[in-house]
């Protein structure tokens, strides 16, 4: 079992402020954390002393929060991992193509989360695997996970990815697809663009172009499932190797997508993180 203390300083600004509105509103701690918390012996302490969330605070006061123990119940196996980024909170991967992130019934034993798990054995350390962003198994580049809670809902919606993709056909300026996606029906895995869908937004930047094909960065406004495969097969430019989506599987055969960099406030530095992985010799191989 694993616990983890959180300390935050009331700033002088802030003087007779709320423990609840201060978690809230300038810890960004979720109402639901705080709930937790508040039925835990020493859930929110100040000077040692367990604080109710109605009391009110002093400039320069520390409150602390005991993160209830959590168990990692996935299983480990062990395997190799290429670590981009860890602190105590957040931890970074650069994952391949052919490695799922989570544990399916097809793929128990041969994932991302499989390998961190045994990993987390061999440190002594035991918390649970939240992935902050999730990549296709074919998709390769770097996959996000938050060491606890907090930080797990502090950072929701606030990571800034970027990605790379090589489609078939000429793209020469840049664009923005906004077309609605939804399951396609008879599918549990399979998208199409429907104006009946959740609302998705892609923009890309053409980089380059060779061989019949284009080298693009993309940027989501939206976080759709297979978003970005969707929406270039839905404008008549499939991603090469996207054979479920009519690319071709000629050039590789996977597709062509790799999430290259992505970007966040770290929770407690307030520092800005950028964290970058080099493009697969089998995307860049297409248009050499």
């Amino acid at each position: 079992m694993s616990s983890k203390k959180l300390e935050f300083i009331v700033p002088e600004n802030l003087d007779n402020i709320s423990v609840n509105t201060f978690l809230r509103k300038e810890c960004n701690v979720s109402a639901r954390i705080i709930a937790q918390l508040k039925r835990e012996k020493d859930g929110i302490l100040r000077d040692n002393k367990k604080i109710k969330t109605i009391d009110k605070l002093n400039a320069g006061d520390k409150v602390v929060l005991n993160l209830p123990d959590e168990e990692n119940n996935i299983s480990a196996v062990k395997g190799e991992l290429n670590i981009l980024y860890e602190d105590d909170f957040i931890i970074a991967f650069d994952k391949p193509f052919g490695m799922p992130v989570h544990p399916t019934k097809v793929h128990q034993t041969d994932t991302l989360a499989n390998f961190h798990s045994y990993r987390l054995k061999q440190l002594g350390e035991n918390y649970k695997f939240r992935a902050l962003n999730r990549l296709d198994k074919d998709t390769s580049g770097i996959v996000i996970a938050a060491k606890d809670k907090y930080t797990a809902s502090y950072l929701f919606n606030r990571i800034d990815k970027t990605y790379i993709a090589v489609c078939e056909g000429i793209i020469e300026k840049p664009g923005t697809i906004d077309k609605p996606i939804k399951i396609k029906e008879g599918h549990t895995i399979q998208r199409i663009c429907a104006d009946d869908g959740q609302k998705s937004v892609t923009h890309y930047i053409p980089i380059c172009s060779n061989n019949n094909h284009t080298l693009l960065k993309i940027k989501l406004e939206t976080g759709r499932t297979h978003q970005i495969r969707t929406h270039f097969s839905y404008i008549g430019h499939s991603l090469a190797g996207d054979d479920m989506y009519g690319g071709s599987l000629k050039y590789i055969k996977r597709q062509a997508l790799h999430c290259e960099e992505v970007s966040f406030i770290h929770p407690f530095t307030k520092k800005k993180v950028v964290i970058k992985s080099e493009i697969p010799e089998d995307i860049i191989g297409i248009i050499k």
